[in-house]
């Protein structure tokens, strides 16, 4: 109560401290839904991408092709190497499928297997399929500003909202001033330990942006481990249906 007899100036500048502080947040999260949409597109998307995983004694590699519409559908199918080709993964809102061709059978996943390696990799299933949002998930502000690579980028902390299903416990993504890129975003988990570092590189114009086309994700604790994401092929608003994203179409995919 005892705000009620505070000066006409303090309570001035209290509400202007409040309404700046209100606007870095809906800033913030305009940034991230903007730097969000350069490899999904607002409405559309097509990719086609090559996955590398390195470890300090071998490495192999993949190729998969994505399909995305919105924040609520994606479809992931991997095309090399032969002993994988045909293994597709759906997400349909917060539903995940995974289409297994050895096996004929198409498994639905859990939420708490977002957090596990997607196919042997350094990708959780969440990065790859993003069954959690990092726009609508996640509480945004503005905390610095750095340069990464001579690029001005906003130091932006994104802090889980109450009762949200998502992997990280805390998520600092660096996105340039110009482009919306996200140049470097770390990981960490609920204790607050960093988990997993990923890097961007090799800045092009694929699909009419311009945007980083290798990323590279680095587990902290694993010494020589990081794997390598490379894309050939960027579509945006291409014609897509939403019948497309279903679990049927899952094993006619080429």
């Amino acid at each position: 109560m005892l705000l009620l007899y505070l000066p006409i100036n303090t309570w001035f500048f209290l509400l202007l401290e409040f309404s700046f502080l209100l606007f870095q947040q809906t800033d913030a999260k305009e940034i991230v839904r903007k730097a969000d949409e350069k490899y999904r597109g607002s409405k559309s998307s097509y990719a086609e991408i090559t996955i590398t995983i390195e470890r300090p004694s071998w490495s192999r590699q993949m190729s998969i092709k994505t399909w995305t519409m919105g924040e609520k559908y994606a479809m992931v199918l991997t095309t090399a190497p032969v002993k994988d080709k045909g293994t597709a993964f759906l997400k349909r809102d917060l539903e995940i499928w995974n289409w297994v061709p050895a096996v004929e059978r198409t498994i639905k996943l859990p939420p708490s297997m977002m957090s596990q390696s997607w196919m042997g990799t350094d990708f959780t299933n969440d990065d790859l399929i993003k069954q959690s949002s990092i726009v609508n998930d996640y509480d945004h502000t503005i905390i610095s500003e750095v340069v990464i690579d001579d690029l001005l980028c906003y130091k932006i902390q994104l802090i889980p909202k109450p009762n949200a299903a998502v992997v990280w416990g805390k998520i600092i993504t660096c996105i340039d001033k110009k482009e919306y890129m996200q140049m470097r975003v770390e990981f960490y988990d609920e204790y607050g330990e960093l988990i997993n570092t990923m890097k961007s590189y090799d800045i092009q114009e694929l699909g009419g942006k311009i945007l980083p086309t290798r990323i590279e994700m680095i587990p902290s604790d694993k010494k020589g481990n990081k794997t390598i994401m490379k894309y050939h092929v960027l579509k945006y608003d291409i014609p897509i249906d939403e019948s497309f994203f279903s679990t049927s179409n899952m094993r006619n995919l080429r």
